[in-house]
């Protein structure tokens, strides 16, 4: 679902899209002309028995608030050019605040194509946030299609026969039966709507000149050249033809369908060339142009019409401001690059044209082929999530490889790209990662949160192998797509060069590889057949005199070792040995072995002979399979349920403005979410502060009170305060109302926290506490809800982890009470988004616990949704 101001657009089950917006007082002639054209049945199903339509009717659909009622029009614009309404929804509260009757019907004519799924889930989702719990329908017993509608949902629908009319009844709960039913839809809807970007059987060029030079004429040539599988046609100005192929002046004069239009005209005439297309019944757009939201506020509005139109049409659209698309299965090649693509089985989305150009150039080098390559520009519609959908399914492509610049709905992206990823790879490149968050960070945790950790977070979630250059990028498409998927992280490595055995082995402990000691039996056959110099432990030495026999013998042995996940074999040649002749022998033996057999073959001058340019390329490329494979065996985990009082939660949020919650509320709030916290009382004199501490126990600690200080950096603590006096000298000395709370000692210090990201959403964050909280800098992320299996890894990874298992002689953490600490700051961030930033810092966490002696809690507003870029 997509939202362009009050309008949603929803993609239907056949791939075209609709526009669904609020009724409003304007809406009668089009509502009364829309029940007008419902057939007799249709509208006697509706209502329940014969009516009459007139404006008394339609007034009652008119008076939609969205917060007693609301109707949901779905319009498109018709072959005449004009706009129709083609389905109604409407949802009214009834006595029983919490509960809401629903009902809608569909054009006849438009009916079976999803449209009152897509009605009815959007219904639900407004009728939710506007506070109603449950909707109710009454349906004739004949209506089998409206009540398959309610059953297809995912609800749990109860059904009774009252008075001749089956009452309907649900819970407007997300469970994980209804997002599943809504990411079928959402998944088959998708793929439908982009298959003429990629299997067109005709294509049109708009702008497509005869003069050589041009964006518009390279990009038809480039189709005509590619040996396109269906029809092509040139459009500009004068009709003239390209490339030897008849032109039109205008797309409408073309005497046949066409399922691709390609836009290449100056920016200001894109969208009179994108309405040609339209008319002419084009249903995919591409739009090369530049001039959009890329170029400031006017660009942005001429993006914001174009993507109106191309929607009220009910097409997709590619870009604008991109390089094109191109397709292996009908060889088209949409793009203006200077040479075609290899073809292959990995599809390739990049967001940045240039990059495309370069990766697409490399690839060749490489032997690397591509099934398809779409180049999204200022993804103003089709972005990356909607290609994974498409290529999750496509029988032609096996690794996904993308290039980001920036999130749309990464919520979506993590669920989209994590169940692809189940089947395919996805191989990521992220630029603009120096900078850690844009958001003036006052809190320790979100000081740690910049955006490149939030992103490694998503990744990881989602099972993403994300690359750091554009060379690791190819190095792992052409390992995940030329070799056996490897079982594990086991690594032998094999050389003739001692050196270069230990920099392989560096890198490969470097990207988490682990090089096992082979088996005795493995060292008794290699002992047999190689030099009795060479060296048996794991990097396996040759020595310099080796050569393709001496590799021949080692390298079955090597592989069938029950330790060896994957082997790198690497060479130097001497001058006695032809490096071809090594590298051919690898190549063979790699494509017989069911492990992995990465080769780097070097010449004395430093160029490669195949396989990867350098030890550290192939540890790298194999370290991110290995990530794969360690993913792959993850469980999938649950989100536990914890008992919280959110009511007097909500109730302190609720009273609470903008900025840090005073230490009380503070408290407060943490309290009622189960959080453990150190025992406290707060004092307004320092003889209070004394009093407080005495009856606490001494020794004791003293902090202001001031909402969100941190207080080492202002003075705000004084701690192993070990008599009255010594209290009350701290306090007199902070002034105003001050915390006392019993000083604690033992346990690791550690943090815990949340962080509301106005992209990513909700994350808990956990990490080294104390006040080199930062310094340290290595909390780990993780999105919210958390499963236990994200709650086990926050605490069994970095250098928190040390801390928990106990470090240097000190006693284990409490992992059971830090696990449970972690699920309640989950669910606290997910419940209430106000709170955008809250430290734990420091948690001490002993063998029999945990509990929070410090805490930050800041309330803003809450972020707006992740923007909704894709469906």
């Amino acid at each position: 679902m997509v939202a362009i101001g009050d309008r949603e657009d929803v993609v239907l089950r056949d791939g075209s899209t609709l526009g669904l917006r609020p009724t409003t007082a304007t809406d009668e002639s089009e509502l009364l002309e829309f029940f007008e054209r419902l057939s007799p049945e249709s509208r006697y199903l509706r209502f329940q028995g014969a009516v009459r339509v007139d404006s008394h009717l339609i007034s009652s659909f008119l008076r939609s608030d969205g917060d007693e009622s609301l109707s949901l029009i779905g319009e498109l614009i018709d072959e005449n050019g004009a706009v129709r309404v083609i389905g109604l929804g409407t949802w009214v509260r009834l006595r029983d605040p919490s509960r809401a009757e629903v009902a809608f019907v569909v054009a006849d004519e438009f009916q079976r194509r999803g449209i009152a799924s897509r009605l009815l889930e959007r219904l639900s989702a407004h009728a939710r946030a506007a506070g109603i719990d449950r909707f109710v329908a009454q349906v004739l017993p004949e209506n089998a299609a409206m009540l398959r509608v309610f059953g297809d949902t995912g609800f749990e629908v109860r059904r009774r026969y009252v008075g001749g009319v089956v009452e309907v009844e649900f819970a407007l709960t997300s469970s994980a039966e209804v997002l599943d039913r809504i990411a079928q839809r959402d998944h088959s809807a998708v793929a439908a709507s982009l298959e003429l970007f990629f299997k067109p059987a005709s294509v049109a060029v708009i702008g497509a000149s005869a003069r050589r030079g041009t964006i518009g004429g390279e990009l038809f040539r480039n189709v005509i050249a590619g040996d396109f599988a269906g029809a092509a046609y040139p459009v500009n100005q004068k009709g003239a033809p390209v490339g030897g192929v008849p032109g039109y002046r205008s797309i409408e004069d073309i005497p046949a369908s066409v399922d691709l239009a390609v836009v290449c005209v100056p920016g200001e005439q894109v969208l009179d060339a994108t309405q040609s297309a339209l008319r002419a019944g084009v249903r995919a757009i591409c739009v090369i142009s530049a001039g959009f939201a890329e170029t400031g506020s006017e660009g942005l509005e001429r993006q914001t019409q174009l993507l109106a139109l191309v929607r009220s049409y009910g097409a997709r659209l590619i870009g604008p401001n991109c390089l094109g698309v191109a397709s292996a299965a009908c060889r088209l090649n949409a793009t203006f690059a200077r040479s075609a693509f290899p073809s292959g089985r990995t599809a390739f989305s990049s967001q940045s044209g240039a990059l495309g150009l370069a990766l697409l150039e490399q690839a060749d080098a490489r032997g690397l082929g591509l099934s398809a390559f779409v180049s999204i520009g200022n993804k103003a519609d089709v972005s990356s999530n909607d290609l994974l959908e498409y290529w999750e399914d496509d029988p032609e492509t096996d690794v996904v490889l993308l290039y980001l610049e920036s999130f749309g709905n990464p919520r979506k992206f993590a669920r989209v790209a994590g169940r692809v990823a189940r089947s395919k790879p996805i191989l990521a490149m992220r630029s603009g990662t120096s900078k850690a968050g844009a958001r003036a960070a006052a809190s320790h945790t979100a000081a740690l949160a910049g955006s490149d950790v939030v992103i490694d977070a998503l990744f990881r979630e989602a099972g993403v192998l994300r690359a750091t250059t554009l060379q690791e990028l190819l190095d792992t498409a052409v390992l995940l797509t030329s070799l056996p998927a490897t079982a594990g992280d086991r690594v032998a490595v094999l050389t003739n060069a001692g050196g270069l055995g230990i920099l392989c082995a560096d890198a490969c402990e470097a990207h988490g590889l682990v090089l096992p000691e082979l088996t005795p039996e493995t060292r008794a056959v290699l002992a047999e057949g190689v030099p009795k110099e060479a060296s048996l432990a794991n990097p396996i030495d040759l020595l310099g005199s080796a050569n393709a026999a001496t590799y021949e013998r080692a390298i079955g042995p090597i592989l069938a070792d029950p330790n060896v996940d994957a082997l790198i074999a690497l060479f130097v040649p001497p001058v006695v040995e032809d490096p071809r002749t090594v590298q051919d022998l690898l190549a063979r033996c790699a494509e017989e072995s069911d492990k992995p057999l990465l080769s780097v073959v070097m010449s004395a001058d430093g160029s490669t002979h195949g396989g990867f340019e350098y030890p550290e390329s192939a540890a790298h490329a194999l370290g991110l399979a290995a990530q794969r494979a360690a993913w792959l065996r993850r469980p999938a985990g649950t989100t536990p349920d914890v008992d919280v009082d959110f009511a007097r939660a909500r109730a302190i949020i609720d009273a609470a403005g903008e900025g840090w919650l005073d230490a009380d509320d503070a408290h407060a709030l943490l309290e009622a979410y189960g959080i453990p916290l150190v025992g406290e009382r707060r004092a307004a004199t320092a003889d209070e502060a004394a009093a407080a501490a005495e009856r606490l126990g001494l020794p004791a600690v003293v902090k202001t009170a001031a909402a969100g200080a941190h207080k080492t950096e202002s003075g705000g603590v004084a701690l192993d305060l070990r008599t009255a006096d010594e209290v009350r000298e701290a306090a007199a000395r902070m002034g105003g109302p001050v915390i006392v709370q019993q000083f604690l000692t033992e346990g690791a210090e550690l943090l815990a926290g949340i962080v509301q990201d106005p992209v990513f959403g909700p994350l808990v964050a956990f990490g080294p506490g104390g006040v080199l909280a930062e310094l340290i800098g290595s909390a780990n992320f993780a999105l919210a809800p958390l499963t236990d299996v994200d709650a086990s890894e926050l605490l069994g990874t970095g250098k928190a982890a040390k801390l928990v298992d106990g470090w240097r002689g000190a006693p284990a953490a409490d992992r059971p009470a830090l696990t449970n600490l972690l699920h309640r700051l989950s669910r606290l961030a997910v419940d209430l988004p106000e709170v955008t930033e809250l430290d734990l810092n420091p948690v001490l966490a002993g063998p029999d616990g945990c509990v929070a002696v410090d805490m930050r809690v800041r309330i803003g507003r809450p972020a707006p949704a992740a923007s909704p870029k894709t469906w």
